[in-house]
C-alpha cells in the first residue's frame, strides 16, 4: 500500500469518534477499546498502530495516547502525568505492595526482630528508588548524536562536484510558514470528510432524499475548503512582500478551513451518537446540517 494511503488510513482510524454501547467503547471497525485508568482519570484512547506516523502526527492526531506521552517525554516536553499514563498500573501495584508490607511489618515490629526490621526497611526503600528513576524526566530525553565532522568532510572531498539546477522561487520566504499548516489541514479534512461520508451512508442508506441532501452539503464543503486552501496558497506564492494585510488574508483563509473542519467534526459526532442511540431523534443532525449550509453561505460571501 502506498505510504500516503497508509498514513491517511491510520489518521482516519485515530480521528474517527468511538462508538459506545453497553458501557463499552468500539472503534470504526467494531473492535473493543481498552479502558485506561489513572489516579484521576478514566479514558478510552486509540493508540497509533502504524509506524508510518511521525512524532508530529502522533502528537496532533492522538495527543492523549501513551505513544504521545512517550514522544513528549523523549522530546523533553513531558510531565509526571505522561509518566503515570505510560505506567498506568503502577499506583495500584504500589498500593497493594505497601499494604501487604505494612501487614507483615506489624508482627515484626511487635516482636522487635531487628534483622527482619532491617529487611523490611530495605523493602520499603526499593520502590522509592524505582519511583525516583522513572519520574526523572531527564532520563527519557533522547541524546543527540554529535556530528562526525571528519567523516563528512572526507566524503565531500572524495565525491565529484555535481552542479545542480534549482528553479528560482520568487515567493516571500517568511510566508512559507503557513504552508505546513495548510497541508496538515488538507490531510485532516480528507480524513474527516471520508468518515462523515461513511456515517451518512450508514445512517441514511441511499437512495433517500435525506442522504442526497447530506452528501450535497459535504460536496459543497469540500469545494469551499479547497477553494480557501488554494486561495491561501496562491497568496503565499504570489505575494511580493510580507505585510500585515497579506498575513491577515492568509490567516482568514486558514480560519475558514478550521471552521469547516470543526463543523464536519460536530456533524460526525452527532451522527455517531444518533447511530448508537436507535431511539434518538434526527432533529439535532438536521440542525447541524442547517448550520453547515449557513457556514457555506457566509464563507462564500466573504
Amino acid at each position: 500500500m502506498p505510504i500516503g494511503n497508509r498514513r491517511t488510513r491510520e489518521i482516519k482510524r485515530l480521528t474517527t469518534p468511538l462508538t459506545f454501547k453497553d458501557s463499552k467503547a468500539y472503534d470504526e471497525k467494531g473492535n473493543l477499546i481498552k479502558c485506561i485508568e489513572t489516579i484521576n482519570d478514566v479514558r478510552y484512547v486509540l493508540e497509533p498502530q502504524d509506524p508510518i506516523l511521525s512524532d508530529e502526527d502522533i502528537l496532533k492526531y492522538a495527543p492523549k495516547s501513551k505513544a504521545a506521552s512517550e514522544v513528549r517525554l523523549r522530546k523533553g516536553l513531558g510531565n509526571s502525568g505522561d509518566v503515570l499514563l505510560i505506567h498506568e498500573s503502577l499506583p495500584w501495584i504500589l498500593g497493594i505492595y505497601y499494604v501487604t508490607l505494612i501487614c507483615i511489618s506489624v508482627p515484626v515490629i511487635v516482636a522487635a526482630n531487628r534483622l527482619a526490621m532491617l529487611v523490611l526497611l530495605i523493602l520499603f526503600i526499593i520502590p522509592l528508588v524505582y519511583l525516583y528513576r522513572i519520574f526523572n524526566l531527564n532520563s527519557y530525553v533522547e541524546q543527540k548524536r554529535k556530528p562526525l565532522r571528519k567523516v563528512s568532510i572526507a566524503k565531500k572531498e572524495s565525491e565529484p562536484a555535481v552542479q545542480e539546477t534549482v528553479a528560482e522561487d520568487y515567493s516571500v520566504s517568511s510566508l512559507k510558514r503557513y504552508e505546513k499548516e495548510i497541508n496538515e489541514l488538507k490531510v485532516l479534512f480528507d480524513v474527516k470528510e471520508q468518515v462523515v461520508r461513511d456515517l451518512i451512508g450508514k445512517r441514511f442508506a441511499p437512495p433517500q432524499i435525506t442522504y442526497d441532501k447530506f452528501i450535497s452539503i459535504i460536496d459543497s464543503s469540500h469545494k469551499l475548503f479547497y477553494k480557501q486552501a488554494d486561495s491561501a496558497t496562491n497568496i503565499i506564492n504570489l505575494a511580493a512582500e510580507d505585510t500585515p494585510r497579506v498575513q491577515n488574508e492568509i490567516q482568514a483563509k486558514i480560519d475558514a478551513m478550521h471552521t469547516i473542519i470543526d463543523q464536519i467534526e460536530k456533524l460526525t459526532n452527532e451522527l455517531v451518537i444518533n447511530i448508537s442511540n436507535e431511539s434518538g431523534s434526527d432533529e439535532d443532525v438536521k440542525n447541524l446540517l442547517d448550520d453547515m449550509e449557513n457556514l457555506i453561505g457566509s464563507v462564500k460571501e466573504y
